[in-house]
C-alpha cells in the first residue's frame, strides 16, 4: 500500500480524522475480538457438531491462514480500488460470513461448512484491516501521525482481550452467538465510515496476481502437511509432500517480488538489520501466542472442568500481565529504542511459559495464574516495539506497505503454531491415553477405541466408552483429565522454546531507534542501549 500515492481523505478537518479513527476501530475490532473468542466456544462448538480435534483446529486456523495470505493482496487490492471500498467489502465479507459460521448446520458436512466460512471470514478480515489502517495513515498529519497508530494499534489489541470474556459470555446462551454478535459491530462500523466523509483517491497500477497465487499456495500447502501430519502420520509421503511443495512456492514467491516494480511485498526493507530482527522475534512469538488462547482454553474446559465462561477467565490472566507490561515497553520504545523490550520480552514469557508447563499436570489453577501473567507480561513487552519499531523502518515502502509485511509475518506463523502444537498434542495425547488406560486394565482394543474417541472430542465426561465397564467410567475420565493435562504440557514446553528462538533473535537488532525530527521520520540515530 502507498500512503502518499492514494492517500484517503475526510470531507471536514478536525475532528474529522478522530471521528474517522473511531471508525476505523469499530472496523477491526471483529477481526482482534475473533482470534479469541472463537478458542472459548471450541469445546462447545466441537461436543455440539461432533468435530474431530483436526476440524477444531483448522476451525481456528483456517481463519488466521486466510489472513495471512490474503494480507499483502488485500493491501494492494485497497490501493488499487480505493481504501474505503475495499474496507466496505471486507467488512460486509466479514459479517456474511460470520452469520454463515452461526449457521452451521448439525449434520455430516458442518465441519467443512464451518471451516469454509472461517475462510471467508479470514478474507474478509485481510482485506478491511490494511484499508483501515491506509486510512487511519491518510487521514492524519505527519505531527500527529504516531499517535493516532499508537491507539489505533493499542485499542485493537485491547479488543483480543475482550474475547475470552465475552466469549464467555455469549457460549452460556449459545455458541453460535459468538458470530452473530459480529453483525452488529459491523452495522455500526459501516454506519461510522459513512458519517466520517472518508473520500477515495485510488491509484492505476498493475496487480501481482502470480504472487499472490504463489503466496497462497506456498503457505496454504506448507501448513496444511503440519497440520494433518497428526492425521495422515509423519511418514506419509502427503504430508512431507504438502510441506516440501509448499517451501518451495515460498522460495519463488520471494524470488518473483525482487525483480517487480510493484511486487506484493517489497524485500528490499529486510535489508535494515533493525527490521529484519523485528519481524523474527514477531515470527516465533506469534507461534506461542494465538495458539496459547486455544490450547489454554481446552485445557481449562477438559482438565479443569471449567466452564467457557470461567476458562474466559482464565485466559483473562493472560492479559492481566500483558497490558502492564506492554505499557513500560511502549515507553521504553519511546526512550530508548526497541532493543531492549526485544531481547527482555521473550526471556521473561519463555521462563512464564515453561514454568507454567511444569504446573499443568497439577489442575490447580493457584498455582498457575503467577506464570500466566508473567508469560503475558513477556508478550506485552516485546510485541508492541516490535511491530511498531518495523513500522517505523519504512525506507522507500509505506507504512501500509510494511504493517502489511509485519501482518503477513504475523498470521502465517500463528497458523505454523496452531499446526506444529496441534499436531504434537494429537500425537502425545493418543499415546499418554492408551498407556493410562491399559495401565488401569482397559483391554487394548478399547483403549484404543476409547483414545480414538477422546482425541476426536476432546472431553473427559459422558462419551460411550463401548464395553468399559461403569465402574471404571470415573477412573477413565479422571485419567483423561491427567492425559490431556500432560499433554498440553509438552505443548507449553515448546511454546517457551519459541521464545528463546525470539530472544536470540532479539540479539541481532543492531540498537538504532527511529526518531522524528523537523516532521523527517526516516532519521535513525544510535541508541544509548
Amino acid at each position: 500500500m502507498s500512503e502518499t500515492a492514494a492517500a484517503p481523505q475526510v470531507a471536514s478537518a478536525g475532528k474529522g480524522k478522530w471521528f474517522a479513527l473511531t471508525a476505523m476501530m469499530f472496523a477491526v475490532a471483529m477481526t482482534f475480538i475473533d482470534q479469541t473468542i472463537v478458542a472459548i466456544a471450541a469445546p462447545d462448538i466441537q461436543r455440539d457438531l461432533g468435530f474431530t480435534a483436526t476440524g477444531i483446529q483448522w476451525m481456528v486456523n483456517a481463519y488466521l491462514l486466510a489472513l495471512a495470505i490474503v494480507f499483502a493482496f488485500g493491501g494492494r487490492l485497497s490501493d488499487i480500488f480505493g481504501h474505503k471500498r475495499v474496507l466496505m467489502i471486507g467488512i460486509v465479507t466479514f459479517a456474511v460470513a460470520s452469520a454463515g459460521c452461526s449457521l452451521t448446520p448439525d449434520s455430516s458436512f458442518a465441519e467443512a461448512w464451518m471451516i469454509f466460512f472461517r475462510t471467508v471470514q479470514g478474507i474478509g478480515a485481510a482485506l478491511l484491516f490494511p484499508a483501515a489502517l491506509a486510512i487511519v495513515v491518510g487521514v492524519f498529519p505527519l505531527k500527529e501521525r504516531g499517535k493516532a497508530l499508537a491507539l489505533f494499534f493499542g485499542l485493537s489489541s485491547a479488543f483480543t482481550a475482550i474475547g475470552p470474556i465475552l466469549g464467555g459470555w455469549l457460549v452460556t446462551i449459545d455458541w453460535r452467538a459468538i458470530f452473530w454478535i459480529n453483525l452488529p459491530v459491523a452495522v455500526i462500523a459501516i454506519i461510522l465510515i459513512l458519517m466520517a466523509g472518508i473520500n477515495d483517491n485510488p491509484k492505476h497500477e498493475p496487480i501481482d496476481y502470480r504472487g499472490a497465487i504463489l503466496i497462497a499456495l506456498g503457505m496454504g500447502l506448507s501448513v496444511l502437511g503440519l497440520q494433518q501430519a497428526g492425521e495422515w502420520g509423519w511418514g506419509d509421503f502427503k504430508t512431507w509432500a504438502c510441506i516440501v511443495v509448499g517451501l518451495i512456492f515460498l522460495v519463488l514467491f520471494v524470488r518473483s517480488q525482487r525483480d517487480l516494480e510493484h511486487p506484493l511485498i517489497k524485500m528490499q526493507v529486510f535489508k535494515d538489520r533493525a527490521f529484519f530482527a523485528d519481524n523474527a522475534v514477531l515470527f516465533f512469538a506469534m507461534i506461542a501466542f494465538v495458539p496459547f488462547f486455544f490450547f489454554a482454553s481446552m485445557y481449562a474446559q477438559v482438565s479443569l472442568g471449567y466452564t467457557a465462561s470461567n476458562a474466559g477467565l482464565y485466559l483473562l490472566t493472560f492479559f492481566g500481565g500483558f497490558v502492564i507490561a506492554a505499557q513500560i515497553g511502549g515507553r521504553i520504545l519511546d526512550q530508548k529504542g526497541a532493543k531492549l523490550p526485544l531481547v527482555v520480552g521473550p526471556i521473561v514469557s519463555a521462563f512464564g511459559f515453561f514454568m507454567l508447563a511444569r504446573q499443568v499436570p497439577n489442575l490447580s489453577f493457584d498455582s498457575q495464574w503467577v506464570w500466566i501473567m508473567v508469560a503475558g507480561a513477556g508478550m506485552g513487552f516485546l510485541l508492541g516495539p516490535a511491530s511498531t519499531d518495523a513500522v517505523n523502518r519504512a525506507i522507500n515502502a509505506s507504512y501500509g506497505e510494511v504493517t502489511g509485511i509485519t501482518q503477513t509475518v504475523r498470521n502465517y506463523s500463528s497458523a505454523l503454531g496452531m499446526a506444529i502444537l496441534g499436531t504434537v498434542l494429537l500425537n502425545v495425547n493418543h499415546t499418554k491415553t492408551i498407556a493410562s488406560l491399559t495401565g488401569a486394565g482397559v483391554p487394548e482394543a478399547e483403549a484404543e477405541q476409547i483414545s480414538n474417541m477422546v482425541s476426536g472430542s476432546h472431553t473427559g465426561g459422558s462419551s460411550d466408552f463401548g464395553n468399559v465397564p461403569q465402574a471404571v467410567i470415573e477412573k477413565i475420565t479422571h485419567l483423561v483429565q491427567v492425559d490431556f493435562a500432560e499433554s498440553i504440557q509438552v505443548v507449553f514446553y515448546l511454546m517457551a522454546g519459541a521464545m528463546v528462538i525470539a530472544f536470540l533473535c532479539s540479539l541481532l537488532h543492531p540498537g538504532t531507534r527511529v526518531v522524528e525530527e523537523n516532521g523527517d521520520p526516516d532519521e535513525v540515530e544510535q541508541s544509548a542501549s
